[in-house]
């Protein structure tokens, strides 16, 4: 069989590129014709499923400490992960964020790099932040942004909240009690009111603007467009050619709910599966229900349902391999 294997990651267990190396592998092995695709939304791996990284740089991080931030510059395409520099992971996870002061400085630091080293084209995948600042950092890190005229700003997002929404449905996640998740909503609403008094851009009636807390948003302002994460690394990976040319795609993330079929990697390789007539296995982690009709030609099965949660948990790629070849051989 020709397969593709194009996951997602197993958030905090494997990246999608161990799984989609580990199974192609193990399918080859087997006998198959597999070709590895690890896929990102916009979010964690997105730098990796866009070639990986190239250059490090020290720039401001969530909580104004330094960091050391992976980015890619290839042909004049500069390639940034912003939980590089702002990332929760960065701040300490909630329990030690700031989330009313963490700062998207290092983002904008970052692109100003980028374009200062000859990019002419930046991507930026937005997910995981630290931050609920409306990209207000970032800006001000790029100033003065007259300078970014005529350079092509992508940003990839992972969902399709808005602008204002970003407090309320992200920061409590981010470590924002109740009293700040207001305090930033109404920060965000007079920022969006600055956005349009001063840039004429009315960030607060676009999806996908609340993204990173609001930097999605905040990079309108200077002439970047927003994206869905998935399709854009689909179309740089010509995804769409490898399924046309497959008997089978295998597929999977850690978690697989409603959310999975707005935007996410699953969803969106099972509807291209679809489109193509071609049968789609999603191998992921756990099944969180009530799902959406799945696509035509897709099955799921679930790592906890198979093999309890401990051994989920402590041997996903083992897992995923396991599975995939059972549904291959059978």
């Amino acid at each position: 069989m020709r397969i593709v294997v194009a996951p997602d990651k197993f958030k905090g267990t494997a990246t999608a590129g161990e799984l989609a190396t580990a199974v192609a592998a193990a399918l080859t092995d087997a006998g198959h014709h597999a070709s590895a695709v690890p896929m990102a939304d916009g979010g964690e791996g997105f730098l990796d499923a866009l070639g990986g990284p190239n250059r490090i740089s020290t720039v401001t991080g969530p909580d104004g400490a330094p960091v050391e931030a992976t980015w890619r510059l290839i042909r004049g395409t500069a390639v940034i992960e912003m939980a590089e520099a702002a990332g929760l992971v960065l701040a300490g996870g909630p329990e030690d964020n700031d989330p009313v002061e963490a700062t998207t400085a290092g983002v904008g630091e970052l692109i100003s790099l980028a374009i200062e080293s000859g990019a002419r084209r930046v991507i930026v995948g937005v997910g995981g932040s630290a931050t609920t600042d409306g990209g207000l950092g970032a800006l001000r890190a790029m100033h003065p942004t007259a300078r970014f005229r005529g350079v092509d700003i992508e940003v990839a997002c992972d969902v399709r909240t808005r602008f204002v929404d970003a407090a309320e449905v992200f920061a409590p996640q981010k470590g924002a009690t109740p009293a700040q998740v207001e305090l930033l909503r109404r920060r965000l609403e007079r920022l969006a009111q600055v956005y349009l008094d001063e840039h004429g851009v009315d960030v607060a009636s676009v999806d996908g603007a609340g993204a990173a807390g609001g930097l999605a948003g905040g990079l309108m302002t200077i002439g970047a467009h927003l994206t869905g994460g998935f399709d854009l690394v689909a179309d740089e990976l010509h995804l769409d050619e490898h399924i046309a040319a497959a008997d089978l795609v295998i597929t999977g993330e850690g978690f697989l709910d409603a959310e999975s079929f707005e935007g996410k990697v699953v969803g969106g390789v099972a509807a291209l599966c679809a489109d193509a007539g071609v049968p789609c296995l999603a191998i992921v982690g756990e099944v969180v229900d009530p799902l959406p009709p799945l696509p035509a030609g897709m099955a799921v099965v679930s790592l906890t349902a198979q093999f309890g949660e401990e051994r989920a948990l402590a041997d996903p790629v083992g897992c995923v391999v396991e599975l995939a070849l059972e549904h291959v051989e059978h």
